[in-house]
């Protein structure tokens, strides 16, 4: 055949049967195996950003009706530093629990703190994004709203004249990473772990009270980061959980989302599988036409044998909700509230 989609069929058929036999291997013993290949696909960026010195610096604070909102920058290696946001409830008698927020494609973290591109009030209808770090931190939480890189402010150079609605450095940061042996998603979820260290920096934050939450492609920040550093307590995912067959490799995603080699080793839910026996929530719309409802029930399922067997079961939530590619938050925003306790 001229076409090569019977090839790539038969690819994911091949190693779904590898996979197949060690599903069969108890979870507990396979967990190690899948967090040392989820490690190796990433490439070496969390190595390298170990240690750096932090040099926090606040850049601008503004009082709104609710809440404090810092712009901030930190340093995660010595030539990358990020630009964020952190609000912070308003009269903490305590230290609070806190939230990393990772925004999906778009506009940078602005678009998840209520601002437009050029940093004035978003006083419209929220998009997709609905704004999401605000509700969280109206439910008491101190919020972190990271840049990350490849959009908004931390494009490249040659991008960073085009509109940051619709452009990304995504591509061009994924391919020349490759050839020094790195990818993009390891680069990101490096930048998490950076950005978890400076948020439990903050005299605000109760370190024992952290969580994350995610949508599209920071879902896939949150997740993976979450998988491998057990500080985060508690995770929500919006619009990414789903078999790799069932999106990634059904349609055309940004290429941010893959890992070479990985699925010899481990699908999507597996690797998200490996927050368990920690509290995790699904969000995903019914209509979500970049993963589709029955992959993300196909994800769950085996998510759910995943927290059977780590006897958490009740640590497990979903909900799928009618709507599209979107935030909801209309239970997982409270979930993460009462996850950690706010």
């Amino acid at each position: 055949m001229w076409s090569p989609d019977e090839y790539m069929n038969r690819l994911y058929d091949r190693y779904d049967e590898v996979r197949s036999i060690a599903y069969k291997q108890p979870w507990q013993e396979r967990k190690t195996e899948v967090r040392v290949r989820l490690l190796e696909a990433m490439g070496g960026a969390t190595d390298a950003m170990a240690g750096a010195d932090l040099k926090p610096v606040v850049l601008e604070s503004v009082e709104m009706k609710d809440y404090i909102m810092e712009r901030v920058a930190f340093t995660t290696t010595e030539d990358l530093r990020i630009p964020s946001y952190v609000l912070i409830p308003k009269r903490l008698e305590h230290k609070a629990p806190a939230v990393i927020a990772w925004h999906g494609h778009g506009y940078g973290s602005k678009e998840i703190v209520g601002l437009n591109p050029d940093g004035t009030a978003d006083e419209g209808e929220p998009g997709i994004h609905k704004h999401f770090a605000v509700q969280l931190v109206r439910r008491g939480m101190v919020v972190l709203a990271p840049e990350i890189i490849g959009f908004g402010d931390r494009r490249l150079a040659a991008d960073r004249g085009k509109d940051p609605r619709k452009s990304s450095s995504c591509f061009a940061l994924a391919s020349r990473l490759l050839l020094h042996g790195q990818t993009l998603a390891g680069l990101r979820i490096a930048e998490a772990m950076r950005s978890l260290d400076y948020l439990l920096s903050r005299e605000e934050v109760d370190p024992e009270r952290i969580g994350c939450m995610g949508f599209s492609g920071g879902g896939l920040i949150a997740s993976l980061s979450a998988a491998l550093d057990e500080r985060i307590k508690a995770v929500v995912l919006c619009a990414f959980t789903s078999t790799s067959r069932g999106s990634l490799l059904a349609m055309n995603h940004c290429i941010d989302n893959y890992l070479p080699s990985i699925l010899r080793y481990a699908d999507l839910p597996e690797l998200i599988g490996l927050i368990a026996p920690r509290a995790l929530f699904v969000e995903s719309g019914q209509e979500d036409p970049l993963f589709p409802v029955s992959s993300v029930l196909d994800a769950l399922s085996v998510l759910e044998r995943i927290y059977k067997e780590e006897d958490a079961a009740e640590r497990l939530g979903a909900d799928l909700f009618p709507g599209k590619h979107e935030i909801s938050g209309r239970q997982g925003y409270d979930w993460l509230a009462r996850r950690l306790r706010a």
